[in-house]
């Protein structure tokens, strides 16, 4: 008669344990999703960034010859008379003129305009470039510098001249890693028990950068 009662309760145990393990194993496998996921976002990004890192830390060894590009020109005096008083706005006659003569289309927002001279910088990854304009005698003067791949890559890795969207993949790029970073950690500690020299490196990973600023950098 007492049978009945204990199977019971043994199979409710065994149901408990399975369940929990079930729970155990569901949550393993949803960090392990965050991790993977993750990484794979994160791949291109960190090659790009890791290897930037090499080039930057030795960016004086690396010889960069700068390609520049002049062009000269001459605005007719009918389109230079549109230009006689500074306004908030370039009118279209003469900034349709001036992107003919360049052969591209500008960005025209930072344009400098004073009574004597029209001025826009145009810096870009991996170079830099200007435009002026003589207002009294229509001189064009336009010249860009391009420092070839590696420095286009490095300004990518800084964020320097790359635009708005850039700045955010950045941004989201940064949150993938965090992501990609505690998940990896979470995991350690799901496996330290396995792997005896899991804190040891880990704690290792922490302590060498800190004791170099610590020593070696002032």
């Amino acid at each position: 008669m007492t049978a009945g009662p204990a199977c019971l309760r043994s199979r409710g145990s065994w149901q408990h344990a399975a369940m929990t393990m079930n729970k155990k194993t569901l949550h393993l496998g949803t960090l392990r999703q965050w991790h993977w996921i993750s990484s794979a976002l994160c791949l291109a990004g960190m090659l790009l960034f890791g290897i930037t890192g090499i080039t930057l830390n030795h960016a004086g060894k690396i010889e960069a010859r700068p390609d520049i590009t002049t062009v000269e020109d001459t605005m007719p005096e009918l389109l230079l008379m549109q230009l006689a008083q500074p306004a908030d706005q370039l009118p279209d006659e003469p900034r349709l003129w001036l992107e003919a003569a360049l052969g591209q289309r500008l960005d025209w927002s930072a344009l400098e305009w004073t009574a004597d001279e029209l001025y826009l910088g145009l810096p870009r990854p991996g170079g830099d470039g200007w435009l002026s304009l003589d207002l009294a005698t229509g001189e064009l003067l336009y010249e860009v510098t391009n420092r070839g791949w590696v420095a286009y890559f490095n300004d990518l890795h800084k964020g320097r001249h790359t635009g708005v969207l850039w700045s955010l993949f950045i941004d989201l790029f940064a949150l993938a890693c965090v992501v990609f970073s505690l998940t990896g950690l979470w995991l350690l500690v799901r496996q330290a028990r396995r792997q005896p020299w899991t804190w040891p490196v880990t704690l290792g990973g922490l302590l060498i950068p800190v004791l170099l600023m610590i020593l070696f950098i002032h």
